[in-house]
């Protein structure tokens, strides 16, 4: 069986990913070997794609592979880019990653083709060829972790837009005011990603607080700023009112910000990662009554919305998924 052989870079903030796999006749993956490191070991950009081009021949070498049975290379990485001159464009993740043409420097090293999106439009890759969306002609794929940002597959291909910008859901404003997440107050990020889902929770203990109404899981204010998505969904778990009107609460602007998507790109699914594929059960009742309230009944009606598959691979299989290139 030919198999085409595949170099994935997954680089982000905390840590760097590297990993060769294989994708069969049949389409499937295979994952030969994986390496990572703490991205702050190297501070300079230089130095942190030179110890990813380490992982790799190392990786190469002892699968006794040369770079020219090399398919492709893929490189997920965390916006702003411009994918079409290969550039990382100083994401607020990678500070001193300013205009790196990552792209060009991996290709003179490995004389192979090297592709680069963001981490948004990768993960929908990658749950459109593996995972959640396989079969389906359009469908969006929403982050809903630390921030929330969305990957588009529009009549079977990733559409990025003019600049790479399109998908950039979180900076939808759904209220005047609210959790803040993109720089602006009441955003569908404020409302729908970790970092939003703890200051939404922080607005509400601390007005229980003041009603001297006590908080389990949060007893005084100072405690506000320990604050999680997770310690919210633990406390939902276990039955707390506070934490699961929470949840609702965030679950009904879920639903706002997907009647947008539904309206506006009539896809056939809408997949969802990270949080909410960890609490489904607590987002969904909310999410599809709102939903349902305020999207086109008969665009509802086709539109399946599912949690995403992958999992924690998600990265491994984007960056793969960058590098066999079809999309």
């Amino acid at each position: 069986m030919d198999k085409k052989f595949l170099v994935g870079f997954d680089v982000g903030g905390t840590k760097c990913a590297v990993i060769l796999g294989a994708a069969g006749t049949d389409g499937e993956l295979e994952f030969l070997e994986r390496g990572v490191f703490p991205t702050a070991e190297f501070r300079e950009p230089e130095r942190c794609i030179e110890e990813m081009t380490r992982l790799a021949d190392g990786m190469l070498a002892r699968h006794e592979l040369t770079n020219d049975r090399l398919h492709g290379l893929g490189v997920s990485c965390g916006g702003p880019l411009d994918s079409r001159a290969g550039v990382i464009q100083s994401p607020p993740n990678l500070p001193g990653w300013d205009e790196v043409p990552i792209v060009s420097m991996l290709e003179n090293r490995f004389r192979r083709p090297v592709r680069l999106q963001n981490d948004a439009n990768a993960g929908a890759v990658a749950e459109w060829k593996f995972g959640a969306g396989q079969g389906v002609e359009s469908m969006a794929f929403l982050t809903f972790g630390t921030g929330l940002g969305a990957g588009l597959i529009l009549n079977k291909r990733l559409y990025t837009g003019c600049c790479d910008l399109a998908g950039e859901c979180g900076h939808i404003r759904l209220a005047p005011f609210g959790p803040a997440g993109f720089g602006k107050a009441g955003s569908f990020e404020g409302f729908c990603s970790g970092g939003g889902l703890a200051q939404l929770a922080a607005i509400r203990v601390r007005e229980q607080l003041q009603r001297g109404i006590p908080v389990e899981w949060c007893p005084t204010a100072a405690d506000l700023c320990a604050v999680t998505a997770k310690t919210v969904a633990d406390a939902a778990d276990g039955g707390d009112d506070l934490a699961i009107a929470i949840y609702r609460e965030c679950g009904e602007w879920l639903g706002r910000g997907l009647a947008v998507l539904v309206d506006l790109l009539n896809p056939e699914l809408i997949v969802i990662g990270s949080i909410f594929a960890r609490s489904e059960a607590l987002l969904r009742p909310a999410m599809e009554e709102t939903l349902r309230g305020e999207a086109l009944p008969a665009a509802v009606e086709r539109c399946r919305i599912v949690p995403a598959q992958l999992g924690e691979k998600i990265g491994d299989y984007a960056a793969l998924s960058l590098a066999m290139g079809e999309y």
